[in-house]
């Protein structure tokens, strides 16, 4: 069986430049992602620095433009000053986020050593969950200021003279939540975040500084936090977080394929907040989304549970999924929302790069290969480029528990004018039904068609894995034609595809 979808798009219908910031990644102190993960000295491939170069590859590969660091949970709890100095003499701490031992080995040296040879810009959480404001001062000098002054001389001393001139920081991390060391009430937060980003800016105006948002759409702060924090902080915060994962449930297939509906609808949330708390105080400047945490995460498997009682083991087996067709479907489509929101969200984070919940997944001594969801992640990265298009739609509709009513289809384009360059991205989100393509590109003038490329499997299921990498991977799409203005083909159900366009020379 099959239905059509129509696709009307212009080059007018534009809703903002593409950001490199939307393609973003996170690093965090969390079960394999750093040890065994970007850093593993005795592996094979590890350069010098004992970085694994098969990992720092298919970072490049991903089209990775910046990553969070060190957390997430882990950061709550987080000393900075363990981790810089003579390795040898760096304490072994208990990781309450995680119930693990964090040894300390990788610290802010070592990470920006690694964004360096990845070619990566840094996003650096500060602890405002156990420490606060000297502490956040105190990493920032570390990290940007000149020599010429006591922790700047100490990061000289360390090796690295010159400042990393880190620019991007988030003040916590989600401090709305119960589980996070420190939870703080949206008042307590929105006075220390004020505080550190006021003294922040006495030492550098030019920071870009990420207020903590809330959690997830299902807190019961959701909104209110947003808007207590905004009201203190808005004048000097540039950023409001956002964090959001999303997994099939209790076999809610038709639920699950509709995930970007909630994203959608979390981001509109957020950016109706701020704005309302800038008409509040009559300011002019509009405060943006750092949506620095999303993915697909099966909390409730066994993957997800942290060692307990006596056992606080070093980079334990922890948040490891294996990623489906059908997750990277879903997936892709919240690409499609980050991208749709262009004109508001100014960065994203997906969480995380390796190993945990990661698209790159690794074996200790071994292979490294790609998850399903790599490969929308790095095509879109690779092909979105100039101004993002908002793409009109016309296409069946499907019930679910969790929305009711979704569209069976979803895209976005991004037309880079200079070059001639159209890039289309569509989902199928119907489980059953192909949807037979149509769209009318008479507004771009003579067009060629470039590629057009499809990730489904058969069975929605179906996974990569060490022994198998290859068994869910974007293939050709022969279906796919352009006759004049018209372009059209098949989308198979449960699918994300990608159509390349240009200007006939």
């Amino acid at each position: 069986m099959s239905s059509r979808i129509t696709l009307a798009l212009n080059p007018a219908f534009r809703v903002a430049p593409v950001r490199r910031r939307t393609f973003g990644a996170f690093v965090e102190h969390l079960g394999r992602c750093v040890y065994s993960g970007i850093f593993e000295p005795g592996h094979p491939s590890a350069d010098e620095d004992g970085f694994r170069t098969d990992v720092l590859a298919l970072t490049r590969e991903l089209g990775v433009s910046s990553v969070r660091y060190p957390g997430g949970n882990f950061v709550s709890g987080y000393k900075w000053e363990d981790g810089v100095g003579p390795v040898e003499q760096r304490p072994a701490r208990h990781d309450l986020a995680w119930h693990s031992t964090e040894p300390n080995t990788v610290g802010l040296d070592e990470f920006m050593a690694w964004v360096a040879k990845a070619g990566v810009e840094p996003m650096y959480a500060v602890n405002l969950g156990t420490r606060g404001i000297e502490e956040t001062l105190d990493v920032l000098q570390y990290a940007n200021a000149p020599e010429g002054i006591a922790l700047s001389d100490e990061r000289a001393a360390n090796g690295h003279a010159a400042p990393y001139g880190i620019s991007m920081w988030c003040l916590g991390n989600e401090m709305d939540g119960p589980w996070q060391t420190g939870h703080k009430t949206p008042e307590e937060y929105a006075r220390v975040a004020t505080e550190a980003a006021r003294a922040m800016r006495q030492e550098d105006p030019g920071l870009e500084l990420v207020a903590c948002g809330s959690s997830n759409t299902s807190m019961e702060t959701f909104g209110a936090w947003e808007n207590a924090v905004l009201t203190e902080a808005y004048d000097h915060v540039d950023m409001i977080s956002a964090h959001a994962y999303y997994s099939e449930q209790d076999g809610d297939q038709a639920s699950f394929l509709a995930s970007a509906d909630d994203m959608d609808y979390y981001i509109d949330s957020v950016v109706a907040t701020a704005d309302h708390v800038r008409a509040k105080l009559k300011r002019d400047k509009r405060i943006m989304v750092s949506f620095d945490e999303w993915n697909i995460w099966y909390q409730h498997r066994a993957e997800s549970r942290p060692p307990s009682g006596e056992d606080w083991p070093i980079a334990p087996v922890l948040l490891e999924d294996t990623y489906s067709a059908m997750d990277a479907v879903v997936f892709g489509n919240l690409l499609i929302s980050l991208l749709r929101h262009s004109d508001r969200v100014a960065s994203a984070s997906l969480a995380q790069l390796v190993n945990v919940i990661a698209p790159i997944m690794t074996e200790p001594g071994g292979a490294s290969w790609k998850q399903t969801t790599f490969h929308p992640f790095a095509l879109t990265s690779r092909h979105a480029a100039g101004e993002v298009l908002d793409v009109r739609l016309d296409a069946p509709t499907f019930e679910n528990r969790r929305f009711g009513t979704s569209s069976a289809a979803d895209a976005v384009a991004t037309w880079d004018e200079g070059s001639g360059a159209l890039s289309l991205f569509v989902v199928n989100r119907g489980a059953d039904e192909q949807l037979d393509l149509d769209a009318d590109l008479s507004a771009f003038g003579d067009l060629e068609l470039v590629e057009a490329v499809t990730l489904h499997h058969e069975d929605p299921y179906a996974a990569n894995t060490n022994d198998a990498p290859e068994t869910v991977t974007p293939a050709a799409n022969d279906s796919i034609t352009l006759a004049g203005d018209r372009l059209t083909g098949d989308l198979p159900a449960i699918s994300w595809s990608m159509i390349r366009l240009a200007r006939r020379a």
